[in-house]
């Protein structure tokens, strides 16, 4: 059974999903919150609780056009704006630094053989997450809408690993990442089993700034495979690690937001949620 945040995200995720497609004929609050089948005044109170902003605001946030934008905004070049570490100076949470640490092929023998993974289901700003853990760090952080299914994917992914449901240290990290300190960052150990490809092409996610935006054949160029667009997609795809490995940040180059494992309305919701919180960083 859903809870009441779980509620909440769902009907904050099909507003901004609305807005996405409806953004040409300005929608007023009142088309808005009909939509979602809520009362203005209640909906301008819960969407400004949940992303800090009105939607009015926030709707600048989410069209094509500000995507593009993005992109081209800065006076650097566009490597350089996107991977570019962080706003200078400050210590939060765009400073953070994750550590990965590729798995051996022995880690993984007979399917995950002798690996102990401990797992938990937590609330985030963008729905429920499944958290997973070796002894060696998060090998596995999800969004889990079916939290039956998700469970049953990981455990399918480590079909002779031993499971047991506890919050450990790791998964404790990750609460703090989403915790309302935004003053203090920490780092959060992953445990991944990829190619070298995937791991390159993951660890030059972790270089992307929150608020900024890249392209696939940014982040090929990067890895000085040029030709290999496609790959990366492939590889991005494949992040078994939600938002902390931040492929949300990934668009394609027209400038249209393209797909997300976890759904396109949670990937506007939560580039729209990073766009602000920057705004909000620099203001202070």
């Amino acid at each position: 059974m859903k809870t009441q945040e779980q509620f909440q995200f769902d009907r904050i995720a099909k507003a901004i999903d609305f807005l996405h497609h409806n953004f040409k004929t300005q929608p007023s609050l009142d088309e808005v919150a009909s939509f979602v089948h809520v009362s203005p005044f209640h909906f301008q109170k819960l969407f400004t609780e949940w992303a800090g902003v009105s939607p009015k605001k926030f709707l600048q946030y989410l069209t094509v056009e500000h995507a593009k934008k993005m992109l081209k905004s800065s006076q650097l070049t566009l490597s350089e704006a996107a991977f570019e570490t962080g706003l200078s100076g400050t210590g939060r949470l765009h400073d953070l630094f994750i550590n990965i640490e590729g798995m051996t092929p022995g880690d993984y023998k007979n399917g995950g053989e002798q690996l102990r993974i401990n797992y938990n289901f937590d609330e985030s700003p963008f729905g429920t997450l499944l958290m997973a853990s070796t002894e060696k760090g998060i090998c596995r952080l999800v969004f889990a809408d079916d939290q039956e299914l998700a469970l049953q994917e990981l455990k399918a992914e480590f079909p002779n690993a031993s499971f047991t449901n506890q919050t450990d240290t790791f998964q404790k990290d990750v609460r703090s990442f989403f915790g309302n300190d935004w003053n203090e960052s920490h780092t959060v150990k992953l445990h991944l089993r990829g190619t070298d490809f995937q791991l390159k092409v993951w660890e030059t996610l972790l270089k992307i700034p929150m608020g900024q935006l890249t392209t696939y054949g940014d982040i090929a160029k990067s890895i000085e495979k040029p030709r290999a667009s496609r790959a990366v997609g492939t590889a991005i795809g494949n992040n078994p690690v939600a938002f902390l490995i931040p492929c949300h940040r990934v668009i394609q180059a027209t400038g249209m937001i393209g797909g997300y494992h976890w759904g396109n309305a949670r990937k506007k919701a939560i580039i729209g949620w990073e766009a602000c919180q920057s705004d909000l960083l620099l203001q202070k």
